[in-house]
């Protein structure tokens, strides 16, 4: 029983994801859309700077709702109500109120840029977009509302409810006498005094939005290097991919070297002479002084290559010639399809030249 369960457990054991992602795998990953983020990091920061800009901007904030409220008390609140006026004031208004708004839409955007380049980088991809029906699957929506990510989601947003909650109590707990004496200060006291106390508590649960979103981001990191995982088959499959199967490349090149070899063949009868060491190496040179330079290999061979070719040029009646300096040369310095090399010019000419007086030929 136990040699049949051990390969069984040695499979399952390949099968685990206990491997670091690969950089294939986590270009992948990335190209889906699937990166390490907190989408918590750029809405916390998002809300701290713009509770700094309430500070830093106060005076253009309190002139331009200055401006809104006045525009109405003080001009229209008497006005003739007609289609043309209603539609100035409507105008006015959203200009203002626009007006009042850039600076926080500004911050928004370039904080949310920001926010998401530091955590991932540029990223521009239309994967998410892309319509998924698995998404739609009750069972897999069921499964997602009671995983562990979930689990730790709504642990972390009761954390955050607790901690806001408590900040909100404590501050206000501790302005409770200035608060019950406000009913005895001016409105305007009670206005810059609210704006003072939100201002603040927008400052501190900015800040814990912050610490909480930091930590987050290194759970979503850790989350994100968890599912990227892989197990040791996944790797080897990945790996014959990129790669290519061994077995099938193997077969490919035997078959291009069967094609090479082929149409080697053909060229051989085109020969004018073929060098033979004599049986180790067989090189075929041809050499037309209208349309070359020099001699050119037209095929070369050794062992076994070197008998086809011999048989070849036997059979097609191109003279063989035995010279093992120059075969050995020419099959160590000539490429097939190119000249041979300045130096062996003259051995080749004098075989050449022996090769035209047997065919009767004159240089």
């Amino acid at each position: 029983m136990k040699l049949y369960r051990y390969p069984l457990d040695l499979q399952l054991f390949s099968q685990e994801k206990t491997e670091r992602a690969t950089p294939k795998k986590r270009e992948d990953a990335r190209k889906k859309g699937q990166v390490a983020k907190s989408a918590e990091l750029p809405g916390a920061f998002i809300m701290l700077f713009i509770f700094c800009s309430f500070l830093m901007l106060g005076s253009y904030y309190k002139q331009r709702l200055i401006l809104m409220f006045g525009l109405i008390l003080e001009q229209d609140l008497l006005m003739e109500v007609s289609m043309g006026n209603v539609m100035s004031l409507f105008s006015d208004l959203i200009m203002q109120g626009l007006m009042l708004l850039a600076p926080m839409f500004a911050i928004a955007i370039v904080v949310a840029l920001i926010g998401n380049y530091v955590q991932f980088g540029f990223l521009f991809t239309g994967e998410s977009l892309k319509m998924n029906l698995g998404k739609l699957s009750p069972l897999k929506g069921f499964k997602n509302i009671f995983s562990m990510r979930s689990v730790a989601e709504f642990v972390k947003n009761i954390l955050k409810l607790l901690l806001i909650g408590l900040i909100v109590f404590l501050t206000l707990w501790n302005e409770r006498a200035h608060i019950l004496s406000l009913a005895r200060v001016p409105v305007s006291s009670i206005f810059s005094y609210v704006a003072s106390v939100a201002i603040r508590l927008g400052l501190e649960i900015g800040a814990i939005l912050i610490a909480l979103a930091v930590f987050d981001f290194f759970y979503q990191k850790y989350q994100h290097e968890k599912s990227l995982k892989m197990s040791k088959q996944d790797i080897k499959d990945e790996h014959k991919k990129s790669e290519g199967d061994p077995l099938i490349k193997g077969k490919i090149r035997e078959r291009q070297r069967r094609m090479a070899l082929q149409r080697m063949m053909q060229d051989v009868p085109k020969a004018d002479v073929v060098i033979t060491n004599p049986t180790h190496f067989a090189i075929a040179l041809q050499y037309d002084g209208s349309k070359m330079e020099a001699p050119t290999v037209l095929a070369k061979g050794m062992d076994f290559v070197a008998l086809r070719i011999r048989e070849t040029a036997k059979e097609h009646g191109v003279i063989t010639m035995e010279n093992k300096p120059l075969a050995r040369a020419l099959y160590e310095r000539a490429e097939i399809g190119e000249t041979i090399p300045a130096d062996l010019f003259q051995a080749v000419a004098e075989v050449l030249a022996y090769v035209y007086k047997l065919k009767g030929k004159v240089n």
